[in-house]
C-alpha cells in the first residue's frame, strides 16, 4: 500500500495538471519541481523514475475518476439515458473551462504511451476496462426497463461509447470546440434509443 503524503500528493497533483496539457514525453522531472516548488531529492524519495511517477499520476486520476464515473453512471437515480446525458455534459463543460487543452488524461497517454512503456499501457487498460464496466451496468440497466435497446450486449455497447467518446474528446482538442462531443452525443443517444421498444 502506497502511503500518502503532502509532498507526494503534491508533485502528484502538479504532474497531472502538466502531462495533461503537453504530454508524458513533454513534461520533464525538473518543470514539474518547479511548478510544485519542490527539491529534486523529494522527487526521488518518493518515485524510482519518470515511469513509476507516470504511473502514480495515471492511477491519482483514475481513482478520482472512478468515483466521478461510479456515482454518476451507476449510483444514481436518474433514468439511465440521462445518467449519460449528465456525464457528456460534464465532461463538455471541463473541456471549455480549460479552453480545449486537456481531454482525458488517461485517453492522451494511451495514445501517446501504448507503444513506449508496457507497464503504463497495461494500467491504463485496467482503467478503460473498468470505465467500460461503469458505462455497461449504465446501459444494462437501461435495457431492464426498456430504454436502451437490447438486441447489443451491454458490454459491446459499452466498449463502443467509451472508444467514441474518447475520439469525440480528442477531436475537439483538435478542433478547440466541443462540437465534436456534442455531434457524438446526439448520434449515439439516437443509436442507443432507436431499437429500444423492439
Amino acid at each position: 500500500m502506497t502511503i500518502k503524503t503532502p509532498t507526494r500528493d503534491l508533485l502528484i497533483r502538479v504532474g497531472m495538471d502538466i502531462i495533461s496539457e503537453y504530454g508524458y514525453n513533454a513534461t520533464g522531472i525538473n518543470s514539474v519541481l518547479k511548478s510544485a516548488g519542490v527539491p529534486k531529492g523529494s522527487f526521488y524519495h518518493y518515485f524510482a523514475s519518470k515511469e513509476a511517477f507516470g504511473l502514480a499520476v495515471i492511477e491519482a486520476f483514475a481513482e478520482e475518476y472512478d468515483a466521478r464515473l461510479e456515482s454518476m453512471l451507476v449510483h444514481s437515480s436518474s433514468p439511465p439515458l440521462e445518467r449519460l446525458q449528465g456525464y457528456f455534459a460534464l465532461v463538455r463543460s471541463d473541456m471549455a473551462l480549460c479552453d480545449h487543452t486537456k481531454g482525458c488524461l488517461v485517453g492522451n497517454l494511451g495514445q501517446e504511451m501504448s507503444a513506449q512503456s508496457d507497464q503504463l499501457r497495461d494500467a491504463l487498460d485496467r482503467i478503460l476496462r473498468r470505465w467500460e464496466g461503469y458505462f455497461a451496468d449504465c446501459i444494462r440497466e437501461g435495457q431492464s426497463i426498456g430504454s436502451i435497446r437490447d438486441d447489443i450486449t451491454p458490454e459491446a455497447l459499452a466498449s463502443f461509447t467509451l472508444a467514441g467518446w474518447q475520439g469525440a474528446v480528442l477531436r475537439a482538442k483538435t478542433v478547440k470546440t466541443c462540437e465534436p462531443m456534442h455531434g457524438f452525443e446526439h448520434t449515439l443517444l439516437q443509436c442507443i434509443a432507436a431499437c429500444a421498444d423492439h
